[in-house]
């Protein structure tokens, strides 16, 4: 069975209606980014910064997956398939996707605050300050924020260079260190992007599908089960 390693992006999250990035001026959802999603907002101000991502988490439990996280469960009939998804949503999992690397974190873990391995589920949609691990620290997101070190990386490196099938779809390859995954593809691994716009990118023989995620994904079907 060949294996089919995805590079998923916001794009693909964007159609079950979960907002897909920051605005021009640093904002994200009207929130200053560096207020809400680096270590030094959460040392600054953990109250905001657990609000932000609890109306987040609340968000992603409101929506649905949609028909490109879809296609990527029917694709585990015929591939080896994992999914390395810059999301920190759980829409991949909730569609029935059984093997997942979240890059970033994920909204539905919590860590510590003394030791990052201690790692916790967060049942529902709210952590509260005064939740605390077993070494007595408060919880914090288990997201990777901007300045911190992408932990999975190495992981996903080891599963970018085993692929027969290396798809990206819902990214526009901008954001490091994830977009320099697909640099460590073999020469031999066949290569399909999905993004309605057409990325300025050049590196070998690449497929690019000019569709959204749900439309471009029943492309990819089409294409590799052909």
């Amino acid at each position: 069975m060949k294996k089919l390693v995805v590079l998923t992006g916001a794009g693909v999250s964007a159609e079950s209606g979960i907002p897909t990035f920051r605005d021009s001026g640093g904002l994200w959802e009207g929130y200053d980014v560096m207020e809400v999603a680096t270590p030094e907002g959460w040392a600054k101000n953990p109250t905001l910064v657990l609000e932000f991502y609890n109306q987040r988490r609340k968000k992603a439990l409101e929506v649905q997956p949609n028909k490109g996280h879809e296609v990527l469960v029917e694709l585990e009939k015929y591939f080896d398939v994992t999914i390395i998804t810059q999301n920190v949503d759980n829409l991949h999992e909730r569609a029935g996707s059984t093997h997942v690397v979240h890059l970033h974190g994920s909204l539905f873990e919590s860590r510590s605050s003394k030791d990052d391995a201690l790692i916790y589920p967060v049942n529902g949609w709210e952590l509260k300050l005064g939740e605390k691990c077993e070494l007595g620290s408060q919880l914090r997101p288990n997201i990777v924020w901007f300045g911190e070190l992408v932990y999975k990386m190495d992981e996903a490196v080891h599963y970018a260079k085993q692929a027969d099938i290396f798809l990206v779809v819902g990214t526009s390859l901008q954001v490091y260190p994830a977009a320099d995954l697909i640099q460590y593809t073999r020469p031999d691994t066949q290569k399909i992007i999905v993004d309605p716009k057409k990325p300025d990118y050049r590196m070998g023989d690449i497929v690019f599908i000019e569709e959204g995620g749900g439309a471009g994904m029943e492309k990819v079907k089409k294409l590799l089960l052909s």
